[in-house]
């Protein structure tokens, strides 16, 4: 029996402690980051960049993915 296909997966980064003012958007084909203090905005997109080079050394796509994996591999790829 064949299942139904997943809709299309997209993760959505928010950063709130931006106090500088600038407005910093950064988007992917399943990603967008807004917001934040150009630290954490870094740090988000690397964080993303790392998770989806992990799902694609697993063979996976976003849509693919459980959020309990998700949620590791996200965990797993913050910079320290």
């Amino acid at each position: 029996m064949k299942q139904p296909a997943k809709a299309p997966a997209h993760l959505i980064g928010v950063g709130l402690d931006n106090e500088d003012g600038h407005k910093r958007l950064t988007r992917g084909d399943q990603f967008a980051l807004v917001g934040g203090s150009e630290e954490t905005h870094a740090r988000m997109t690397e964080t993303v960049l790392k998770t989806f080079e992990t799902l694609q050394h697993r063979g996976k796509r976003l849509e693919q993915v459980e959020p309990r994996e998700l949620a590791e591999i996200l965990h797993r790829n913050r910079p320290d």
